[in-house]
C-alpha cells in the first residue's frame, strides 16, 4: 500500500486523451471484501447512468444473472473504460463471473485492476501489467524536501543538520510515495 497504484489509475482515468477514446468510463473501489453482485451492480448503475435509453431501476435487483445480462446488454458496442481499484479476491470464478459480460464491448475497450497482490494478477491474465517499484531515496528525498520545505531543493549553506534529519526521514519511508 502506498506505492502509487491508485493514483496512476487516477492520472490515467482523468487524462483529457482517455476521456476522448472511451464512449464512458466506469470507477469501482472493490477493496477486501469482493462481492461480485456489488461490483456488478456499481458497474451497471454507471454505465446506466450514462446510457440513456437504458431501464432505469435494473441495478436494483440482486440476481447476478440479471444485472450480468444488463451490464452486457449496456455496455455492448460501446468503448469502455473500468477501473476497478484495490482487487485482491484471487478467485478466478468470480473473476470469470464479473468480466463475462464485458467480451463484447467495442475494440479499444479496457479494464484497468489495482491490486497489491501477485496472486490477482495471474488470475485475471491481464497485459500489459506495469508493476510500480518504491522510488529512490534521492526521490524520496525530493518529494519529502518539496512538501516540508516548498521548494525542490533545500539550501545546504543554511540547513545542513536539516537536511540531513530529512534524508534519514526520506529513507525510511522505503521509497513509497504515501508515506512521504
Amino acid at each position: 500500500g502506498g506505492g502509487g497504484k491508485t493514483t496512476l489509475a487516477q492520472l490515467v482515468y482523468n487524462d483529457e486523451k482517455v476521456e476522448e477514446h472511451f464512449d464512458f468510463k466506469v470507477w469501482v473501489c472493490v477493496s477486501e471484501d469482493f462481492d461480485v453482485v456489488r461490483v456488478t451492480k456499481s458497474l451497471l448503475e454507471s454505465v446506466v447512468r450514462n446510457t440513456p435509453s437504458a431501464a432505469s431501476k435494473v441495478w436494483e435487483s440482486d440476481n447476478l444473472d440479471i444485472l450480468r445480462v444488463e451490464l452486457k446488454k449496456n455496455s455492448r458496442e460501446k468503448r469502455f473504460l473500468f477501473v476497478l481499484d484495490d482487487l485482491w479476491n484471487d478467485n478466478y470464478n468470480d473473476w470469470d463471473e464479473l468480466v463475462s459480460p464485458l467480451i463484447d464491448g467495442k475494440p479499444g475497450s479496457s479494464v484497468i485492476i489495482t491490486t497489491r497482490q501477485q496472486k490477482v494478477v495471474e488470475m485475471a491474465k491481464t497485459f500489459p501489467i506495469y508493476k510500480l517499484d518504491p522510488l529512490s531515496d534521492e526521490d524520496c528525498w525530493s518529494i519529502l524536501s518539496k512538501h516540508a520545505l516548498g521548494s525542490d531543493e533545500c539550501d545546504a549553506s543554511k540547513n545542513t543538520a536539516l537536511e540531513e534529519i530529512g534524508r534519514k526521514i526520506a529513507r525510511k519511508c522505503g521509497g513509497l510515495p504515501l508515506a512521504l
